[in-house]
């Protein structure tokens, strides 16, 4: 059998293979429907077929072989726009170009055992599908890079975008310490602006190292011990509303909700959650924080009553550098945020075993619903 009628009629299960191997490059796939994993693996065997049937002159097969091959469909190609989603899926791109191995090794492994006798054709056809997957992927490469570099670059101006106003307000502060005579109050009060500017900076430095961690691999570290999760909701609380001292909030907590956490991930957990709905809620309501003991695990709620996320937009906010359009009074909020705090938080439940979800509506407003197992990640592993 020919190899691109091969590719078409087996189409199925050969997604079904790429999908079943997508599934184990985690971190990312994780978090991703099948529909997502699977992305435009058909159009890119369909364009693979397609190739290997196109007949080629020698000076073509050179020039395909050297890159220079000429575009055979109008705009970006199902393999490029693959390289681009991957990218912002979270995927590194060690595993985009392991799913193009796969994928050859997979389609190989099934076609050969249809070839009765190796021929000059059927060494030809090999020659082609080996072709048309290394360029496949030097497409998807090109706008995975494309994209990396311009998120990249989108990272540090809104770093540095970020940073102007809390060192802006901390120079202010010491220019009025040394230059003016002030009163206790005074003091006072500038001491404030010091320690929220500090605060906000300490909470940007801690997000990148916790980005920096995923990125390279590690995933997030995490030291177990027995920790009493309304201690640390409490002590989130007060780092919250130092942050933002014109948030309200209230705080709602099962009595000894104990169990084998990262007392210090939890904290940035939990601030971040904070710190994220007073952000984006609306003025003069309270943040809510509900905190549950159950048999087997501990939940917390953090609730804010501010504009409804998008139902599309409820999986894309836990993505780095994210920032959904603000809306009423929300548009009086930055429009730049490096948008890893979401991401933190989510990581940081995954490392106990967990995870971190969000619903939306005008009902219900705004909820973060955290699900940590009491047991450690080991103790979950042999159970």
């Amino acid at each position: 059998m020919r190899l691109d009628r091969f590719i078409k009629e087996r189409m199925e299960a050969i997604l079904t293979e790429w999908e079943a191997f997508a599934q184990t490059l985690l971190p990312a796939a994780s978090q991703m429907t099948d529909l997502a994993l699977r992305d435009h693996a058909r159009q890119i065997l369909q364009a693979i077929a397609l190739d290997i049937e196109t007949s080629q002159n020698p000076q073509q097969q050179i020039a395909k072989s050297q890159g220079r091959a000429p575009d055979t469909v109008e705009g970006e190609s199902a393999a490029s726009i693959h390289g681009a989603l991957r990218q912002a899926s979270n995927f590194s791109l060690l595993q985009l170009s392991a799913e193009y191995r796969a994928l050859r090794a997979t389609v190989l492994r099934l076609w050969l055992p249809q070839v009765q006798r190796m021929t000059s054709d059927v060494a030809d056809e090999m020659v082609r599908f080996n072709e048309a997957i290394d360029q496949a992927l030097a497409e998807s490469v090109v706008t995975y890079s494309a994209r990396a570099d311009h998120m990249r670059e989108l990272f540090l101006a809104i770093l540095g975008h970020d940073l102007r106003a809390p060192l802006s307000s901390m120079s202010m502060a010491g220019e009025l310490l040394s230059r003016q005579r002030v009163d206790a109050t005074q003091a006072a009060e500038i001491g404030g602006r010091v320690k929220r500017g500090a605060r906000l900076m300490s909470s940007m430095v801690d997000d990148l190292i916790g980005y920096t961690r995923t990125q390279l691999g590690g995933g997030m570290p995490t030291v177990l011990r027995e920790v009493d999760l309304g201690d640390v909701c409490r002590a989130a609380l007060a780092d919250a509303h130092a942050t933002h001292p014109a948030t309200r909030f209230e705080i709602e907590a099962d009595e000894a909700i104990k169990g084998q956490y990262d007392a210090v991930r939890l904290h940035q957990l939990l601030t971040n959650l904070m710190v994220n709905a007073a952000q984006y809620g609306t003025r003069g309501a309270a943040v809510r924080i509900v905190a549950r003991a159950h048999p087997d695990a501990l939940t917390v709620a953090v609730t804010n009553d501010g504009p409804v996320i998008p139902p599309s937009a409820l999986e894309s906010i836990f993505s780095p550098l994210i920032q959904l359009p603000g809306e009423g009074e929300a548009e009086a909020r930055p429009r730049t945020s490096l948008g890893l705090g979401l991401f933190v938080a989510r990581e940081i439940a995954v490392a106990h075993g967990g995870t971190l979800n969000v619903t939306s509506s005008v009902e219900c407003g705004t909820t973060f619903t955290a699900h940590l197992p009491r047991a450690p990640k080991a103790q979950l592993a042999n159970a």
